[in-house]
């Protein structure tokens, strides 16, 4: 039975010795230097293109020590926010020669330092990293001292380790506080996850800030599961049983982050609640299914696409060489206010009248 030989890569030899010029001409002209004339560059983009070479990253960037990689580890990839993140990092890292490579935590801490360290492992250049908690986690404790290069994004506040990007989540929970306010809500649930994250504080104190500040007898009522959708179902259908018991519940609900949201108008919609009319309904995080549901969902709508350039920016200046002390940036958000949010009193808000 008769092999094919595999065809062999060409080498930058082969594609000087096809341009009739030094292989150190030859990698001056694919890194861009501009000194070498302009026939001779011809000649190599001429031989590069006949032999369709491509540079080997693993031998060129073993002489350099680091790779031209970025590593990425989101806690998640599921929902359209670190979804999109990915994306957008990936682009703008191949925009300066570089390939992106992503990895998630699946929301561990434990997980996350050891797909940390394999990208250690790999040289890679530097590394977006968002935490599953906040700035002080076991992963960012890996990258200060292992010297890696990095930019902290998302669930961070300022670090003085590395520089931070984060959406202005305080700013907009304070908004939010605001729009309910004026709407005359002054029994409001807030609902999110365990206070450990960075972003769940910053909202939270935002949104209680505000609110305390324009009615300070405003009652908020906080709701926080240590895990995501089930623990949540169940708090929240124990505490709205206790409420109707009472006869009382809150005429708005603000979730901080996404999947709570869903949950909320599932729980709302096994009661026979409509919003507005019955309860409002604003969630942090923005998603296509809350644009087209009816009612459309009033939603804090987060930059992902100016969060992914700072922290590229960011990364590489560092990559460049660029020092100085660590700087925390916000980027601000969108409040939307669609349909599902309306003012108290149009509904059976009161006085146990609850529809079951």
């Amino acid at each position: 039975m008769a092999h094919r030989q595999a065809q062999r890569r060409s080498s930058i030899h082969d594609v000087a010795s096809r341009a009739g010029v030094s292989a150190a001409t030859v990698s001056k002209v694919l890194a861009g230097v501009t000194t070498v004339k302009p026939e001779n560059a011809q000649r190599v983009f001429d031989a590069v293109e006949h032999l369709g070479y491509r540079v080997d990253p693993l031998a060129s960037d073993m002489r350099r020590a680091k790779r031209r990689i970025i590593g990425a580890i989101m806690p998640e990839f599921e929902s359209e926010f670190f979804g999109q993140m990915v994306s957008e990092l990936e682009g703008l890292a191949e925009q300066r020669g570089y390939t992106l490579v992503a990895a998630s935590s699946r929301e561990s801490e434990a997980r996350e330092k050891e797909v940390l360290a394999r990208m250690h492992d790999w040289r890679v250049a530097g590394v977006v990293l968002a935490p599953v908690r906040n700035e002080h986690g076991p992963a960012a404790g890996f990258m200060k001292a292992n010297g890696m290069t990095g930019v902290l994004i998302d669930r961070v506040l300022a670090d003085d380790a590395f520089d931070t990007v984060s959406a202005d989540s305080a700013a907009a929970s304070a908004e939010v506080a605001r729009e309910l306010i004026g709407k005359g809500h002054r029994h409001i649930l807030v609902i999110g996850l365990g206070q450990q994250a960075a972003t769940v504080r910053a909202r939270l104190d935002g949104f209680r800030a505000k609110a305390l500040e324009l009615v300070p007898d405003v009652r908020i009522d906080v709701v926080l599961s240590e895990s995501e959708v089930e623990p949540l179902r169940a708090l929240l259908h124990d505490y709205f049983d206790k409420g109707a018991k009472r006869g009382e519940r809150p005429t708005a609900v603000y979730s901080l982050f996404l999947k709570g949201t869903l949950v909320a108008l599932s729980e709302f919609r096994r009661r026979g609640w409509h919003c507005p009319d019955d309860i409002s309904l604003v969630g942090f995080d923005d998603a296509e299914w809350m644009q087209v549901t009816w009612p459309a969902i009033a939603a804090v709508v987060q930059p992902v696409r100016q969060i992914a350039a700072q922290a590229m920016d960011v990364l590489f200046a560092r990559i460049d060489g660029g020092d100085g002390p660590p700087k925390a940036r916000l980027e601000p958000c969108k409040v939307l206010m669609r349909e599902s949010v309306g003012s108290p009193g149009s509904g059976p808000h009161s006085g146990g009248g609850n529809r079951q």
